[in-house]
């Protein structure tokens, strides 16, 4: 709501995640009733007139959520217009992402949290920014807050193309039990409820799922989550203390060639070696303190992670190592500690209404050890580097947010990052301190509303950080002779949007941008190699238009497009494509609930095209999906649902790359440059039995 029109006494709802925004889910949940001036988000607002900095903000709700058919947890990240969610390893695996056209990896330029801690993983041993979800419960998801583009005071690492923020429950009216059952020997069993404890409420669930999928190496991945959670207070004034627990181990089919596919060497759902795979854990404690009143409102946060990974991958076979073969294993383990504190101050200035944030945000990755082994089904014979890591971030910001006039209004900010790293190296010369730091200025123009549509002017700067190794690298640790040059520990872009968001018609919510996004350069380090690789200047413009319809109480509309054009900025005889470069994204859907006690929903997504190498010489072919579920509601407390994933068998491609590898001795020793695929999974039947009380 516009500043001006604050009730006295009521904290002002901002977009900032500070606690105030309160999602519900409707049937399935109920929440703590003590709301009062709290926004509620039941299915999907990218509405929020007089909120919301630009057009490309949004709120989605458990009730959209829970309509929507997941194949995968990271999947609820899919309810972000204009993301991409796939997987071209073991489903133990961090997703790969793609969102405004970029190929994000596993997370590099997209920042993701789930109750107030941060997803992804910097100086990481298999990609910069590493974002693994799988430690997330879908069910317990109350909400997920998203943003896009460098513009937000509050957002820094890893958030230049966007961040999301994901919200479990306070508290569940009852007990839950979900047991689902599918193809290729799927099992999954979740089991969560909440009882008032000592003036609040403690929230536990319990997660375990089992799955071989289609693969002829079968999966076997087995996963354990746990979550338990004591909540007192509301959004507004209250605390919060949440342990996790996620543990998983897998065999993986990684990306094959597609020649090998061809010449009979393997299935389509076949691998080159069986002894990929990998396993993996996070427990985590966190805590948040809120207090909120007419003149401000407080809200601080900490967290402590154990995280550890042991990944085993194959990517080029017989191309490096003719006799043990190329397999390699990535070894991260690492404690995260960290924390966050912020306060909304509310007044006047010179007259306007006006409301300053002023907050900090910590984070320290004591990575014990961060390597790169060479190995042959899964035993080590070789070390290509072997690092331990210490790295510190410390960032203040500020933000103005000020009402000039009853139409027209600013938000100003400003953010510091300073980074300073440690590094520890098997090779002395490899080893070092460096510090780094970068000031990211924003400034939005916010006109409106007008026949309930509202216009934004938005222009930030952003960043992202490197790999710590790749800032003090000195020697090529694969050869350990071969001089590397060090890159810069931080890389800035800049980011400019304009766009509209309107109500106007009824029923109808809908937002259109256009934004253009510069980056200095896409310095990376390459965690499959060992070393460094430097990449040019890119610019990136596009256009996202977002619809969400509902004409009826139980029926609802969405259909999201998304276009992109990527190149690198200066001219370079190999080409100015740059590989994986998403290009369009179109993503639509039909939700039915509750006729008769019948429910269900129907999505499309196509994902297309994307330049392969720098020239445009490859690319991939584009990958469409149909998914559906539809379940019907037995009594108040039972239900059954049948979702049937790529219910017309498509036969494309979750990811492709173009790139030599060599699958036998008959191959020349330099390779054979090829596409490598990972295929969508075949159709898939799960059924699924439900009881809430």
């Amino acid at each position: 709501m516009p500043l001006n029109q604050r009730q006295p006494g009521a904290c002002v709802v901002r977009f900032c995640l500070l606690g105030l925004i309160l999602f519900e889910s409707g049937e399935s949940f109920a929440h703590d009733q003590r709301v009062d001036e709290e926004m509620i988000v039941s299915e999907r607002s990218d509405q929020m007139i007089g909120i919301s900095t630009n057009a490309t903000e949004g709120i989605v709700g458990a009730k959209q959520l829970e309509a929507r058919p997941l194949l995968r947890p990271g999947e609820t990240l899919e309810t972000v217009p204009g993301v991409i969610v796939t997987q071209h390893s073991g489903s133990g695996k961090a997703n790969q992402y793609f969102l405004r056209g970029f190929n994000l990896d596993h997370g590099t330029d997209f920042a993701t949290w789930v109750e107030g801690m941060p997803v992804n993983m910097p100086t990481h041993a298999h990609g910069q920014g590493y974002s693994d979800l799988n430690f997330m419960i879908p069910e317990l998801v109350q909400g997920i807050a998203y943003k896009k583009g460098p513009y937000y005071a509050d957002e820094g690492d890893f958030s230049t193309a966007g961040a999301a923020h994901i919200r479990y429950f306070d508290r569940l009216s009852g007990p839950l039990a979900n047991v689902t059952v599918g193809s290729d020997d799927y099992y999954r069993a979740v089991l969560a409820g909440s009882v008032p404890l000592a003036g609040g409420a403690l929230l536990g669930a319990l997660e375990a799922s089992h799955d071989n999928g289609p693969w002829t190496n079968p999966e076997n991945y087995g996963k354990f989550n746990g979550v338990l959670r004591y909540t007192q207070g509301d959004r507004q004034n209250g605390f919060d203390v949440s342990a996790m627990a996620y543990r998983g181990d897998w065999n993986s089919t990684d990306q094959i060639p597609q020649r090998a596919v061809d010449a009979g060497v393997i299935p389509r759902f076949g691998a080159l070696d069986p002894s990929d795979g990998g396993e993996s854990h996070r427990y985590s404690v966190s805590g948040n303190w809120r207090r909120a009143d007419a003149e401000a409102s407080t809200d601080v946060s900490a967290y402590f992670i154990d995280y550890q990974l042991d990944l085993f991958s194959n990517f080029t076979f017989l191309l490096d190592n003719p006799v043990q073969g190329d397999q390699f294993e990535q070894a991260d383990r690492r404690h995260i500690y960290g924390g966050q504190a912020h306060q909304d101050r509310y007044g006047h200035l010179f007259g306007f209404e006006t409301e300053n944030t002023f907050g900090i945000q910590l984070r320290y990755d004591d990575i014990d050890q961060v390597a790169l082994f060479r190995t042959e089904r899964r035993q080590r014979f070789a070390t290509t580097r072997d690092d331990s890591v210490q790295q510190l971030s410390v960032s203040p910001y500020v933000e103005n947010r000020m009402q000039w006039l009853p139409k027209f209004r600013t938000v100003a900010g400003v953010r510091g990052d300073f980074f300073h790293f440690n590094v520890k190296s098997d090779n002395p010369r490899n080893s070092g301190t460096t510090s780094d730091g970068v000031a990211s200025p924003k400034l939005s123009f916010i006109f409106g509303p007008w026949a309930n549509t509202e216009y934004y002017v938005s222009l930030g700067y952003g960043f992202h950080s490197n790999d710590a190794r790749g800032s003090t690298i000195a020697i090529d640790p694969n050869d350990h002779v071969t001089p590397a040059d060090p890159v810069n520990a931080l890389v800035e872009a800049r980011g400019t949007e304009v766009g509209v968001r309107t109500s106007y018609f009824p029923g109808l919510q809908s937002t259109l941008s256009l934004f253009l996004l510069d980056i200095d350069s896409e310095l990376l380090f390459v965690g499959d190699a060992g070393s460094t690789e430097a990449s040019r200047p890119s610019r990136r413009y596009g256009l996202e238009w977002t619809n969400f319809y509902t004409p009826f109480s139980w029926l609802t509309f969405d259909a999201d497009f998304s276009f992109a054009n990527a190149r690198f900025k200066n001219n370079d005889p190999v080409g100015k494509e740059i590989p994986g470069a998403i290009e369009t994204v179109i993503a639509a859907g039909m939700s039915i609930d509750d006729i008769n006690g019948y429910f269900g929903s129907i999505r499309l997504r196509y994902f297309g095209p994307r330049p392969l190498i720098e020239d445009n010489s490859q690319r991939s072919d584009s990958t469409t999906l149909v998914n559906a579920d539809v379940g019907y509601k037995l009594d108040k407390h039972w239900r059954v649902t049948l979702g049937i994933f790529n219910l017309f068998d498509s036969d494309n491609h979750d990811i492709d790359y173009f790139y030599p590898s060599r699958i036998s001795a008959s191959e020349p020793p330099e390779g054979v440059n090829d596409i490598h695929f990972h295929p969508v999974l075949p159709r898939q039947v799960r059924f699924t039995v439900s009881a809430r009380f």
